[in-house]
């Protein structure tokens, strides 16, 4: 605990006051465990939403608007022409059976299509959250691998004042040894 403390510490804050995201994420990152997951397999799925989604899927395609084109025009065209010579047309126009069917139509696909989306919506508030918490770490390891480098140059650079010294003492001993000429 005590190094998710120290962890807590680059963002800024005591540990006790961050939220649960960065709490995880400071946790992960002391004990250098992966946080990433495939987001993809969290998703336990009914069987009405999986037939929420394919109803979404379906009725928001190309293929269900030139369906739906193709029989509205087959449905005018058989009562209006077709069946109107024969007398026999079963919805004439104004189309008060058509638009019934419309209706009910209409009235079934929308609330289906909301909880699709809601899911949808859902889904990807999982999504951002996780992102979030990948790239809060990415940071924090960034800026413990930036405090790494700072220690490593501090301590070359030590290491070459101390070089420095030791070569300067060497070339004031070789100055006083060597005979001086005037």
């Amino acid at each position: 605990m005590k190094q998710a403390e120290e962890i807590a510490s680059h963002l800024g804050m005591p540990y006790d006051t961050l939220d649960e995201a960065a709490r995880k994420v400071a946790r992960h990152v002391a004990a250098r465990q992966h946080i990433s997951r495939n987001t993809a397999d969290d998703d336990a799925n009914t069987a009405g939403q999986c037939a929420a989604d394919a109803v979404a899927r379906f009725g928001g395609s190309w293929t269900f608007i030139m369906l739906f084109g193709a029989t509205l025009v087959a449905w005018v065209v058989l009562n209006s022409v077709i069946l109107a010579r024969y007398d026999r047309s079963f919805d004439p126009y104004p189309y008060i059976l058509l638009n019934l069917f419309l209706s009910m139509l209409a009235s079934i696909q929308a609330p289906i299509i909301l909880m699709s989306q809601n899911r949808q919506a859902q889904k990807d508030r999982l999504v951002a959250t996780h992102d979030y918490e990948v790239n809060l770490k990415a940071e924090l390891e960034i800026m413990l691998l930036h405090e790494k480098v700072d220690l490593l140059r501090e301590g070359q650079w030590g290491e070459l004042l101390r070089i420095q010294q030791e070569q300067i003492q060497l070339m004031t001993q070789l100055l006083d040894k060597s005979p001086r000429t005037p």
